[in-house]
């Protein structure tokens, strides 16, 4: 599903440098990840640069999908239009903040990425997943009508609803409490497995992480940045 060597994101200049590097990842579908790492490693930039919001200064391969889709080779060559696609129909990005659209109900919000796809808007899989995670009989009400908890359930079912092959999940249960944070983690695990996706989810909660005995990209601090590997 994804295959990935010497990334390598900068961010900073002279002594507020920070590199970030993956020196490889590789994931099948099916396979969900925990990213762990100390505040302020770069878990977020990581994140990013995996969905293609951030242009890394280094990158040697980054093959997604089974038809191995190139997009190193789309990041150097500044193809925004297939990078574009790529993003829309391939990956899902659920933000910290959640990033609903505000002028939207919280139905509207869910079906726009089905929307742009030309997909059908009514989906089984986003209705069991809106019924799991108690947002049914909020469908009708905006984002400001919402706690934050609510929200964010809102902005990870919106993010799954297309279906896409790799979910990108940053924080997903910071504002939730630990009964919904379990729901929601047993949900992500659940839906990746189901739809044959891969998963990387940024989390602080190493409960819930040890919980679901999800496997571990870890960050170690180095001079200048940080370096993400797999924990063996």
């Amino acid at each position: 599903m994804l295959t990935l060597s010497e990334l390598r994101v900068t961010r900073g200049h002279g002594s507020g440098r920070h590199e970030v590097h993956l020196p490889r990842l590789e994931l099948a579908a099916g396979d969900m990840l925990a990213i762990v790492g100390p505040s302020g490693c770069g878990k977020s930039t990581l994140l990013e640069a995996l969905g293609l919001l951030l242009k890394p200064s280094e990158l040697g391969r980054y093959a997604l999908g089974p038809e191995a889709t190139d997009l190193a080779a789309l990041l150097r060559d500044a193809d925004e239009s297939a990078l574009a696609t790529i993003r829309s129909r391939d990956l899902g990005f659920l933000l910290q903040n959640g990033g609903l659209l505000p002028f939207l109900s919280v139905r509207d919000n869910i079906a726009l990425p089905r929307r742009l796809l030309g997909l059908p808007v009514l989906s089984d899989r986003v209705d069991h997943a809106c019924d799991v995670l108690d947002l049914a009989a909020l469908l009708d009400k905006r984002p400001a009508a919402l706690s934050i908890g609510e929200r964010q359930r809102t902005a990870f079912v919106r993010a799954m609803a297309h279906e896409p092959r790799l979910l990108l999940a940053d924080e997903p249960t910071a504002a939730l409490d630990p009964q919904a944070g379990e729901k929601l983690f047993g949900l992500i695990l659940t839906l990746v497995q189901e739809l044959d996706m891969a998963a990387l989810v940024v989390s602080h909660d190493r409960a819930l992480v040890n919980q679901f005995e999800l496997p571990r990209l870890v960050a170690t601090l180095t001079p200048g940045g940080s370096r993400f590997e797999p924990e063996s």
